[in-house]
This record gives structure tokens, sequence and C-alpha cells, in this order.
């Protein structure tokens, strides 16, 4: 008998490509929708006749606790989030509710109706924020710069509560940013890849970005999702920082994008404060050690790889009329 995956957030990036993942091993795999299916289900158009997918909110417990009921996974994946930063600025109080209690919600439900679930919470650098060391690593400290963060850091530590006071099987991916041409566009590497595109293609003149000199570990997000089922295949839980080990600058990021396509990114990359955080997260870089030994994880896709994946892709859909 396959095992049962419920995976809420499965229409985004990380979901999509988890999902894909799953199938591959041959889970039946049930995903959470918020909307009514065909709403944003671009991204699993193509495995959707293989899902089975119900409708549920992680601001809704009762909904939650529903589904669970209906699906009855061995995994699950709690991917749901309000996942753009600056976003958070501008919803502090839904960013909390969905990233922050909706976790509370999800591990509750959880352990009403099966405390045996393996569960996997999405964290996040960001809960990093004002680094205290660098690379950062599981026992680095947290000073989140963001609502996303300070809410993403209240998820980390209500799933490890819910790990030692209910002795449940709960793991979380303190994950670093990870990319794909499925990633939104209102983020900041497929703004760039995007722009690179439709400048090349004649669609567009000028790119406007924040801070340049940011500097972020960029990775591949199917290879990160192999990571959270990796986790959850362990004999004991724990949480794990997933990561390349290497970071890029903003700017690394355009002049590689731009030079795929033979352009000279001086001609068109403006900067515009507007666009500047409240509080800028100036490094982030991860030290995956422990997923490498413990997990016998590696990253596949390399920077470059990934940045001339993604142009490659917008290139396509912008010539299509995307």
């Amino acid at each position: 008998m396959s095992r049962r995956a419920l995976i809420t957030g499965i229409t985004g990036q990380d979901g999509s490509y988890l999902a894909e993942l799953l199938l591959e091993k041959q889970y039946e795999v049930h995903g959470v929708l918020r909307r009514p299916v065909g709403e944003g289900c671009q991204r699993i158009a193509h495995i959707q006749e293989r899902l089975h997918l119900h409708h549920a909110d992680l601001l809704d417990e009762w909904s939650l606790l529903r589904v669970m009921e209906l699906a009855q996974p061995d995994e699950l994946y709690n991917l749901a989030a309000q996942s753009f930063v600056p976003t958070s600025w501008n919803q502090p109080l839904l960013t909390g509710e969905i990233n922050a209690l909706g976790v509370s919600r999800l591990l509750e439900a959880m352990r009403q109706v099966n405390p045996r679930i393996r569960f996997y919470q999405a964290s996040s650098s960001e809960m990093f924020g004002r680094v205290r060391q660098e690379p950062q690593n599981e026992e680095t400290p947290f000073w989140p710069r963001s609502p996303y963060g300070a809410a993403k850091a209240y998820g980390h530590w209500i799933a490890v509560n819910y790990r030692e006071s209910y002795d449940l099987f709960v793991c979380s991916g303190i994950l670093f940013n990870h990319e794909s041409p499925r990633r939104g566009l209102e983020f900041v590497t497929r703004k760039v890849t995007d722009a690179a595109a439709r400048i090349k293609l004649g669609r567009a003149t000028k790119l406007r970005l924040g801070n340049l000199e940011a500097q972020r570990d960029w990775g591949f997000a199917g290879d990160y999702v192999r990571a959270m089922w990796q986790m959850l295949a362990q004999d004991q839980p724990g949480d794990y920082v997933v990561a390349t080990g290497v970071k890029h600058s903003v700017r690394d990021l355009v002049e590689l994008a731009f030079a795929h396509v033979g352009l000279d990114p001086a001609r068109h990359v403006e900067t515009d404060p507007a666009l500047l955080r409240p509080a800028e997260v100036t490094t982030l870089c991860g030290d995956a050690s422990k997923a490498r030994t413990t997990l016998g994880w590696e990253p596949r896709v390399s920077f470059a790889e990934l940045v001339r994946m993604m142009v490659d892709a917008d290139l396509a859909r912008v010539d299509r009329g995307g």
C-alpha cells in the first residue's frame, strides 16, 4: 500500500515540485487548496489528475481537522504561507495569522486526528535576519527583521514545542532562498530573469530594483524539496538548514541573467529607494553540514545553472506572449 502525503501550499513553487517528487516515489498525494480548483493551479496543471485536492484554510481549524480526516496522511508537509517578505510589512496581522498561528492550528489538528503523522514545517532563513554569525546553522540565534521572519520564527518554535511536549515526529527545514522558473514574478530572482527576457525581446526597456548589494544563498527549489522528503524518512525527527553554502549579491544575479541574453545591465537597471525594505537583511549564507551528513543531501544545480534555467524559461514564455 502506497504512503499518503498531504501538502498545504501544493499550488506554490515548492508544493508543485514536492508533489512531483512524491508521485515519482509512488505516494498517494493529497493537497490543500484555498481557492476553487483551477484558480492559481497552473504549477500543478500537468499532474492535477493524479492528485487528490481538498479545500481548507490555515485560518480555519475546523477545515484542517476535516481535510486531515479525509486524507488520512502518513506525512504532512506544511508549505502554505504568506510568502512574500515585502507584503508582510503591508499585512503584518494576516502574515502572523497564517505563518505563525496557522502552524499551531495545523499541529493541533494533527495531534487530535492522528499524532503518528510525520510533520514537516517550512521554516525560513529570514528568521536569522540580522545575522549573529556566518554561515548560519541550526544553532545560530534568530533575529528576524520583518513580520514575515518573526512569524516564521513563531511557527518554527511552536513546531519544536509540539515535538518536545507531545513526542510528535516534527521536522523543520530552515530553507535558504530557493528559486525556479515556477517562482512568483514578485520575487527578485524572477523579477530579474523576466526583465532580462522582456528587454531582450523588446517588450521592456528598464528594470527597477532595491538594494543591489544584498547577498543571499540561492539554490534550486527542486533540490530543496528532496531534503524535505529525506527529513521525514529519518528514524528521529530534527531541524535542518538547507542551503548551498555560497552567497551571491543581487548585482551578481543581474549581471549573470543579463549576460546570458547578451545585454549590458548598466543600460537597463536602475535602483529605486521605494523598493528598499524598512529593515534590510543584508546577508544570508547557510551551513547545511547537518543535512549533508545526516540526510545525505547535496544540491545538484549551481547558481549559474539556476539563473540560466530561469532566463531560458522566461524567454520561452515571453516569446509565446506570456
